[in-house]
């Protein structure tokens, strides 16, 4: 049985209002909103690293993570103005209890996969009454378990693994890479072609990771 430490329980505790806070704020904002006030989140990881971990602010965090942020921007279009103070709000309280999951995590890697899922215990019971109110036919619950057992749960097992062996400022980078997944898929699946916008989005998001992670590697090869 897994032994509880103050870093897994502020990471459980961080995924859960993470969790909850996010899929509430696509409903009281538009989830162009919710989806980049949530990333700005990194910033505080950014911040807080060399501070929580102890790790080294790199200049290429500083300089890849505003223009990833601005690529996020255009993938999820112009309709961040909108004035939806409480669905905003919520949305830029996900991408700080994600931040704290994200440095908590980093802190005690072990606890990884018992705070994420307890985290997510936490989100489901929050929001349990609103999902009751919606009875779910059979292809609405089959819809429910496939996000939940390969979307949730699969990612997070990623995360929880990839969290463990990179610095807490690169991996909220890299973890952007689902902004640019979401047009892909929506193409794939809906055969909605992307904006062009949001294709140039996705080139500058994927050239910051691009261009921060050449530092990465480089430093491990320096290591060796």
């Amino acid at each position: 049985m897994a032994q509880w430490t103050p870093a897994g329980v502020v990471a459980a505790i961080g995924c859960a209002g993470c969790v909850a806070s996010f899929v509430v704020a696509t409903k009281w904002t538009t989830a162009a909103n919710a989806i980049l006030l949530q990333y700005s989140g990194i910033v505080w990881v950014l911040l807080l690293s060399p501070f929580v971990l102890h790790e080294p602010l790199r200049r290429r965090d500083l300089i890849a993570t505003p223009i990833a942020l601005g690529g996020v921007a255009l993938l999820v279009g112009g309709d961040v103005a909108r004035d939806r103070l409480a669905g905003d709000a919520l949305a830029v309280f996900s991408g700080i209890c994600c931040a704290a999951m994200r440095l908590a995590l980093r802190l005690d890697p072990a606890s990884g996969e018992a705070a994420v899922t307890g985290g997510n215990a936490l989100a489901a019971i929050a929001l349990l009454p609103a999902a009751g109110l919606h009875p779910l036919d059979g292809r609405t619950t089959a819809l429910v378990v496939f996000l939940g057992v390969v979307q949730v749960a699969g990612g997070y097992a990623l995360f929880v693994r990839g969290v463990s062996r990179i610095a807490a400022a690169p991996a909220a980078l890299v973890s952007m890479l689902e902004a640019v997944a979401n047009p892909l898929w929506v193409y794939l699946v809906l055969g909605e072609r992307p904006r062009g916008a949001a294709l140039l989005g996705a080139a500058v998001v994927l050239g910051a990771i691009a261009w921060r992670t050449v530092d990465i590697d480089q430093t491990s090869r320096a290591r060796d």
